[in-house]
């Protein structure tokens, strides 16, 4: 079933043609979602010739599945942010956030965009008294970065025993496709190519040939990869850094319910809240959660009948609507990747690795990402640089993916011969051929080795002695 957001657009969504022809443009951008349509968006209004490629319909996947919160308040992360990378970059990441809020509300009225958008406050809540310190203590990690959250027991979520939550004051809410689409009809020079699949790009003399399954090709100076997992493995190795997760989401008609906050918990299962207004005039209730890593293997047939079950404590006389799931990238360190793709290809840039916030994260990597094919310095690049070394800081995070993710999707046991090894560098991934599987290794500074599977979609990772 396709989510309220698609279903809700379907009259008025243009359709676009495949392409047929080689394109000449400054800016080829892959990947049709809410990041590559800001960029091409905030391309077009600096003149420059862009064409996006699309491999299925625009906005078809992490866009239109999402639960569409414009917010910087990305669960209970800043105190770990200042811990795992100090106070400065915490604070350029919030500031980051907070002006992509600004951004797309400056867009909507600009263009005069119609899509639900509302400010709203949002609230990370707790029905666990042991999460409680935790919650404190984000309050006041969050207010030491300058920001006014506060810690309150009146939440307006009709859900017993909520004992407290963290409040992030004038955040924003609204339909992403309606969004997405409203950009789309401002910027007509922009050259768009639906159900248009790229597998190749090729460096040619300081350009580059971006290449379709069918042998077509877009030539450009400057290629965007904004296709939620990046479509190439190598170089960049993003398949050895990030892991995906799955989301579940229930939409409910409830005429009487008025919630205007946003909600998360802090504890797990996740359940997040919130509603919108229907184009028929009734509010949608948007209950999602229950999500997992990507490949667990775990007996997932009951997800939407938990969700159910919030929703009727919630709205008891709610009717079930809509049913979708949505699936995201997440950074071993939990920061996104934003910037160059990687320094052996100059002028090929990225953004992935959103960790469920890519609403309000796709305008902060468009502003990045455009800021540096026009050659501007923007004030947060330093704190997203998808070309970081070390991202695997976050080691109890690395263990939970040796132990959950990679069950059954890698051989249970592999032992590489020393001589496929031997010639990889400490801090440093290369992808090898073992018995016709490709495999990525890197190698950190103690030596151990890191494996994964290198596939575009789904990945394993052993770890293993030489």
């Amino acid at each position: 079933m396709e989510s309220y957001w698609l279903e809700s657009t379907k009259e008025n969504r243009k359709t676009f043609p495949k392409l047929e022809r080689n394109k000449k443009a400054d800016v080829c951008i892959i990947g049709g979602g809410l990041t590559g349509i800001t960029i091409a968006y905030y391309l077009s209004k600096a003149k420059m010739k862009v064409v996006l490629l699309e491999k299925k319909t625009l906005c078809c996947n992490t866009t239109g599945n999402s639960t569409a919160k414009i917010t910087s308040q990305h669960g209970l992360f800043y105190d770990y942010l200042i811990n795992s990378q100090g106070e400065k970059k915490a604070k350029e990441y919030l500031e980051a956030n907070e002006a992509a809020i600004k951004n797309i509300e400056e867009i909507i009225k600009k263009e005069k965009i119609e899509c639900e958008f509302q400010k709203a406050d949002n609230y990370i809540f707790t029905r666990e008294e042991k999460e409680i310190p935790k919650i404190k203590k984000e309050v006041e990690a969050v207010k030491s970065l300058g920001f006014p959250a506060e810690f309150v027991t009146n939440v307006n979520l009709p859900l017993d025993k909520i004992l407290g939550a963290i409040k992030f004051p004038n955040q924003a809410k609204f339909n992403p496709v309606k969004y997405a689409l409203g950009l789309v009809n401002a910027m007509p020079e922009v050259q768009i190519f639906e159900n248009t699949k790229v597998v190749e790009l090729k460096n040619k003399e300081n350009k580059y040939e971006v290449i379709t399954d069918e042998g077509k090709m877009v030539e450009a100076k400057y290629v965007v990869i904004s296709s939620h997992y990046p479509i190439i493995n190598v170089p960049g190795y993003y398949f050895l850094k990030m892991y995906q997760e799955m989301s579940y989401v229930i939409g409910l008609e409830a005429e009487e319910l008025k919630l205007d906050g946003m909600y998360i918990n802090s504890e797990k299962p996740t359940i997040s809240v919130r509603t919108t207004k229907m184009d028929n005039g009734k509010t949608l209730l948007i209950i999602a959660g229950m999500d997992h890593k990507t490949g667990e293997g775990k007996d997932l047939s009951k997800n939407y009948e938990k969700l159910e079950e919030i929703a009727k404590k919630i709205a008891p006389n709610s009717k079930i609507k809509y049913k979708w799931a949505t699936e995201d990238t997440i950074s071993l360190d939990k920061i996104p990747y934003i910037g160059e793709f990687s320094s052996l290809m100059p002028n090929v840039y990225v953004g992935t690795g959103y960790k469920k916030w890519g609403i309000t994260t796709s305008n902060v990597a468009a502003n990045i990402i455009v800021d540096k094919i026009l050659e501007r310095k923007n004030p947060y690049e330093e704190v997203f640089t998808s070309t970081r070394l070390k991202p695997i800081k976050n080691h109890e995070e690395m263990g939970n993916m040796v132990k959950e993710v990679v069950k059954g999707l890698v051989v249970d046991k592999l032992k590489l011969p020393k001589g496929k090894i031997d010639n990889i560098k400490e801090n440093q991934a290369k992808v090898i051929d073992y018995e016709g599987i490709k495999l990525g290794i890197y190698k950190d500074e103690n030596r151990k080795n890191i494996c994964s599977k290198a596939s575009m979609y789904t990945f394993g990772v052993r770890t293993f002695m030489e």
